[in-house]
């Protein structure tokens, strides 16, 4: 009879012959390398960076002062029941602003997008031409399509709607572009096969498959519209952005105050909108 330890080293013995070595990676020395030289740059790029915007925290404790002075000035709100017209007024231009900006545009960036799509146009002359055109309109800022429509139709939300069509077309339709590229092919090469057209295979198979997701993307592009529509109305586009903007001309803080208030109950109504519709879409 062997005895437990003389088993128990034979055991092991036979459990290191089945033990198979690691072969060490000899890429592992330039990873090292590659990730110590991709942190320098980033360091050297960020004290660049600090250095052109002249970062200064210190600065925030300089001119504490001023910003207490300014909060004291704002508080309490006005709720007065003329601003509190006007705010509410400004805000409801605003969200329509935002959904037209967000709506208008879905037909042009869904044709751009079956276009800009390498699984729906394998003709590469249109998928370019169609890169190009949303390229232009996504890398133009919306308000600077709102500064040229504001010379064009003059002061007011429709040009803020304007801008926000060109711009959320070239946004979106690289959303979803991606998003078709992105799909189970199945579908899609089922009715190939059985002869249907491009057209068809695109209006059957391709936006059925990823109607959800497009849905998903259309309605958190809505808020980024609503919030954009804000900022439009500081370059004279329309909505309760123009208001905060002249109350911030003629030094009526305490006005500022309340159509804040008023636009961040918008918003946080539109987030939990879109929030529940989303939901229901999964």
């Amino acid at each position: 009879m062997i005895d437990t330890p003389t088993r128990e080293r034979a055991e092991a013995a036979r459990g290191d012959r089945h033990l198979i070595p690691v072969p060490r990676d000899p890429r592992a020395p330039y990873r090292a390398g590659s990730w110590t030289v991709i942190i320098a740059v980033l360091l050297v790029l960020h004290l660049l960076a600090f250095q052109a915007t002249d970062f200064k925290p210190e600065a925030l404790v300089t001119g504490a002062t001023g910003m207490l002075n300014f909060l004291s000035e704002a508080f309490p709100p006005d709720l007065s029941p003329e601003v509190l017209q006007q705010g509410i007024e400004g805000a409801l231009t605003t969200l329509w602003i935002g959904l037209l900006g967000t709506t208008v545009s879905v037909p042009f960036a869904l044709l751009l997008a079956v276009l800009g799509a390498r699984t729906t146009t394998p003709n590469s002359v249109v998928y370019q031409i169609a890169r190009g055109i949303l390229s232009f309109f996504r890398a133009v800022p919306d308000i600077v399509f709102a500064l040229i429509f504001v010379t064009a139709v003059g002061l007011g939300p429709f040009a803020g709607v304007l801008a926000l069509i060109c711009h959320n077309t070239g946004v979106m339709r690289k959303l979803w572009s991606e998003a078709m590229e992105d799909i189970d092919p199945g579908p899609e090469q089922a009715l190939r096969t059985a002869g249907a057209s491009r057209w068809q295979i695109v209006a059957n198979a391709t936006i059925p498959t990823v109607l959800p997701q497009l849905t998903g993307l259309l309605l958190y592009r809505f808020d980024v519209n609503v919030r954009s529509s804000l900022v439009l109305g500081l370059v004279g586009a329309g909505g309760i952005g123009l208001l905060i903007n002249k109350a911030i001309k003629t030094f009526q803080f305490d006005e500022m105050l309340t159509y804040l208030i008023i636009i961040l109950a918008v918003i946080v109504a539109v987030d939990l909108a879109s929030a529940w519709i989303r939901k229901r879409l999964q």
